[in-house]
C-alpha cells in the first residue's frame, strides 16, 4: 500500500513537471513504413509552413535522427512548443537483401549498416524523450514483436504515449485492432498523407502537456 501511495505521488510529480516545461522533446517512434516521418512533414507543414524530412516507399529511408526546433501548436484556446525528434524506424532485424529490389548490393549492404545503427540510436534516444507518439500503419496486424518491444521500453521509462492508427485512408486500415492489442493508450486514427483528422490528433496532443 505504501509503495503505491508513493508511485502515484511519484507519478503526479512527473506529469506536473512535465505540465510546466515550456518547450518538451516529443518523439515520433513506430516500425518502419508506418508513416512517422509524413506525420512529422504534416506537423511541420502545418505549423511551420515546411516539411522535416524525405519520405520513401523504401523501408528505413530514415536513418537518422532527425530534429525540427520551435512548433508550437494550438487548439482551443491551449497551445503547446516542442522540438520534434523523428527517429529511424525500429525493427528486430535488417537484412540487406531486403533493399536489393531497390539497389545495387554495395548500397543495400549500406544501407542494412545505417539503419542498424539508426535503431540502437532511437533505442537510446528514448531515454532523453518527455513524451511519444507512436505511429503504427492501421493496415498491419499491431501484435508484432517490434510494435511490442517498443511499447514495454516506453513502459519501462514510464514515458507519456500517444498511439496514432496511421493511414487510415485505405480499406484495408483497423483501428479498433490497435486500440484492442494496446488498451492502456489512447488511440487516435489518422491519414497523416492526406490531413485527416488532425484536429483530433492534436487536441490528444495537447491533452498531454
Amino acid at each position: 500500500m505504501a509503495f503505491e501511495i508513493f508511485k502515484k505521488f511519484i507519478d503526479k510529480f512527473f506529469r506536473s513537471l512535465f505540465r510546466g516545461k515550456k518547450k518538451i522533446r516529443l518523439g515520433l517512434y513506430g516500425p518502419p513504413n508506418g508513416g512517422k516521418t509524413t506525420l512529422a512533414n504534416r506537423i511541420c507543414q502545418d505549423w511551420l509552413g515546411e516539411d522535416m524530412g524525405k519520405v520513401s516507399n523504401v523501408a528505413h529511408e530514415t536513418r537518422e535522427i532527425q530534429i525540427k526546433e520551435e512548433i508550437t501548436i494550438k487548439s482551443k484556446g491551449k497551445e503547446l512548443s516542442f522540438n520534434l525528434v523523428d527517429t529511424p524506424g525500429i525493427a528486430t532485424r535488417v537484412d540487406y537483401e531486403d533493399f536489393l529490389k531497390y539497389m545495387g548490393e554495395k548500397d543495400a549492404k549500406s544501407r542494412a549498416k545505417e539503419a542498424t545503427k539508426g535503431i540502437i540510436d532511437a533505442i537510446k534516444w528514448l531515454d532523453d524523450m518527455d513524451t511519444v507518439i507512436i505511429c503504427l500503419d492501421a493496415t498491419k496486424d499491431p501484435y508484432s514483436q517490434v510494435n511490442i518491444t517498443i511499447v514495454g521500453n516506453l513502459q519501462a521509462r514510464n514515458i507519456p504515449v500517444l498511439l496514432v492508427a496511421n493511414k487510415i485512408d485505405l480499406k484495408r486500415a483497423d483501428i479498433k485492432k490497435i486500440e484492442s492489442a494496446f488498451p492502456q493508450y489512447k488511440v487516435v486514427g489518422i491519414s497523416a498523407k492526406y490531413g485527416t483528422n488532425m484536429d483530433e490528433f492534436y487536441e490528444e496532443l495537447l491533452k498531454m502537456a
